[in-house]
This record gives structure tokens, C-alpha cells and sequence, in this order.
């Protein structure tokens, strides 16, 4: 199941070989629709697939702070994320908080734990837009001021904030520069830009 309203019809990405529908479709917008909350089955499965990711030794060094509009969970993640991001992920239904548990219960250093949790934020995001949803990851956040709202302990660091929820039109968006970039073309390197080597 895709959404295909007329905001994401166009969005589908150019590629150089084919791919699966859902990862062809899958984008990152910043208008979301004020009006809908988010359904807790899909969010669930959301969840779900972040959880079977793979990780090194089957580590699972990810976890998540999920918050959902109208909590104060969701104000204190929207309070530490960089100027820009403030000005439209409110309006998502839901704000997730990447984690990476970089050290494990015996104090020892988990050296994948970044990249296993950017895997499981891929898993994800494939199946939020296989759900009709829409996800954002932003790299803009307030680390420390995360940390002391939530009271992590050190072995957490967190790494990305996430929004989630239903797409609105562009036009929703508080100015220009916002519109403009949800509606520019989607650009990607080319493969050969890419391969180091491919022999």
C-alpha cells in the first residue's frame, strides 16, 4: 500500500534499474497533516520492522523515544531540535528519537551501534511509507538538551530525530523556502559516482 495523492505522485524517483515500488516512492517531506493523528497499528508496525533489523551479533543497540502530537514528550523532543526543523516538524503526527546504545551492560564500547541503528531507522522508513505514512530523519537536534529531558543515561547517545505522519499539501508549509523545497526535484549521485570499485 502506497499513498498516491497527487502531493507524492510525482515524487517517484528517476532510477538507473529497477527497484522495489516502496523504496522508489519513499521521500522525506516536511508537510504533514495537522488534522490526523496517527493510527497506533501502523505506528506499531512501524516499530516492528525497526525491531527486526539486522545487527552486529544481534546486538540491537537501537532504541527509540516515540511521542505522539499533544504530549509533553513530543514538546521536549520539538524544543531540542535546530532552529530550521522547529519551524515545521510540529506538525507531525508523531516524533521519534533515534538512540544508539554504544556501550553495552558491561561497559564495553559497541562499535556498530551507529550503523546498526541506521539500519534499523531504514527498515523503518520503508515501512511507514508502505503504511501510507511519511517519515523525516533530521540530524538537527540538541543532543546534551535531549539527553537531560529524557535523562539518558551515557550509554544512549541520540543520533537522529524522526517525524512521522500523514503528508499535506505543500502549500500547507509556513513560507517559501519550505514549499520550494518539498516540490524540488528529488537528486541522487549516479552509480558511478558511488562505486569506489566494481570490477
Amino acid at each position: 500500500m502506497t499513498n498516491a495523492s497527487p502531493a507524492t505522485s510525482s515524487r517517484t524517483a528517476e532510477t538507473s534499474a529497477p527497484i522495489l515500488e516502496v523504496l522508489a516512492e519513499r521521500w522525506s517531506p516536511r508537510s504533514y497533516d495537522t488534522t490526523v493523528d496517527i493510527d497506533e497499528a501502523k505506528l506499531t508496525s512501524v516499530l516492528e520492522a525497526a525491531r527486526w533489523s539486522p545487527s552486529a551479533s544481534n546486538s540491537q543497540p537501537w532504541r527509540f523515544i516515540v511521542a505522539r502530537r499533544g504530549s509533553e514528550s513530543f514538546t521536549k523532543i520539538h524544543d531540542n531540535l535546530m532552529g530550521f526543523n522547529q519551524a515545521w516538524a510540529g506538525n507531525a503526527a508523531v516524533l521519534i528519537v533515534a538512540l544508539a546504545e554504544t556501550v553495552d551492560e558491561d561497559g564495553k564500547t559497541r562499535p556498530w551501534a551507529e550503523y546498526d541503528l541506521g539500519q534499523a531507522s531504514a527498515h523503518l522508513s520503508v515501512q511507514a511509507h508502505h503504511e501510507g505514512l511519511h517519515i523525516h530523519q533530521m540530524g538537527g537536534i540538541v543532543v546534551d538538551g535531549l539527553r537531560d529531558a529524557f535523562n539518558l543515561p551515557e550509554s544512549l547517545t541520540p543520533i537522529t530525530a524522526i517525524t512521522l505522519g500523514t503528508l499535506a499539501a505543500p502549500e500547507e508549509l509556513a513560507n517559501d523556502i519550505l514549499r520550494e523545497r518539498e516540490v524540488a526535484p528529488r537528486e541522487r549521485k549516479s552509480l558511478d559516482e558511488i562505486l569506489v570499485v566494481n570490477d
